[in-house]
């Protein structure tokens, strides 16, 4: 990781609006670099600017975050992955939503009116991009930036199906796991067998376990490995048709637009931020 240039740096914050402590944290982080790559505390505290006691702080903090690591039998510290998977993840995110959405307003017409693609981050699904032509009469506002809980959604039962069982069972138990609808499963290992099938199957479908009066179909969207980057999903009213009608006639459609986003994100070196 090198230091932005002069002509990359953002211009000055209001110092009234700055939290002093979390720039000198990244002061201490930019003290690293390609050329320089694992450094001593006194080196760091020199570097970012600070006293020995405030750097070691902060690198005990960062080391406790996962961000530094101490390289073995040694005085010395480094950056870990942690830091590298956050520049990964703002990368491979913008080139998703750039290659989603013309993808997202192909699924979207008489039969479904939404399509969004979503990413796990923690027991969470965050909306990245989404296209909607409708739902208001279902009272549902999901925008950008909009959370969802992975356990009860197809979008985030799509992501989890692609990813080993000690990492299902980590996200299904990082939060608790609430009946939000007649339809939501809360039980581990029932929801462990579905996302077994949603495996077997390629998609994940959603009869109203979220929202009532909502079906929800998801496929992932998988990097060169077949980790999932994301997840991409198509939602209707579920009073326009039985949940097999929804079925019949969004497979086809769903699973070929996640896979050819797959494709896209592949040519382009798309990053998974899970699973690694």
């Amino acid at each position: 990781m090198t230091r932005p240039t002069e002509s990359t740096k953002a211009a000055p914050a209001d110092p009234k609006n700055t939290v002093q402590s979390l720039a000198k944290g990244f002061k201490v982080l930019q003290a690293f670099t390609a050329q320089e790559p694992e450094l001593t505390m006194a080196e760091v505290a020199r570097k970012a600017g600070l006293d020995n006691a405030t750097a070691f702080r902060f690198l005990n903090t960062l080391v406790g975050l996962g961000y530094v690591d101490k390289v073995d039998n040694s005085r010395l510290f480094r950056l870990s992955l942690n830091v590298l998977d956050l520049g990964f993840h703002a990368i491979a995110r913008s080139d998703l939503r750039t290659l989603a959405r013309p993808v997202l307003r192909g699924l979207v017409g008489e039969v479904n009116e939404a399509a969004s693609i979503g990413v796990l981050d923690g027991s969470s699904v965050v909306y990245v991009e989404r296209v909607q032509a409708g739902l208001t009469q279902l009272g549902v506002d999901v925008r950008i930036g909009s959370r969802v809980a992975a356990y009860s959604s197809a979008v985030g039962q799509a992501i989890l199906a692609w990813l080993p069982q000690d990492q299902q069972v980590k996200v299904l138990r990082g939060q608790p796991l609430v009946k939000l609808t007649e339809t939501t499963l809360t039980d581990i290992d029932a929801l462990l067998e579905r996302l077994a099938q949603i495996r077997a199957t390629g998609y994940a479908v959603s009869n109203q376990e979220t929202v009532a009066g909502l079906y929800v179909m998801a496929a992932p969207v998988l990097d060169i490995d077949g980790l999932p980057v994301a997840s991409l999903s198509v939602a209707a009213p579920a009073h326009r048709s039985t949940l097999r009608q929804f079925e019949e006639n969004t497979i086809a459609g769903v699973v070929a637009a996640a896979g050819q986003l797959s494709k896209s994100l592949q040519a382009t070196g798309g990053y998974a931020g899970q699973g690694r």
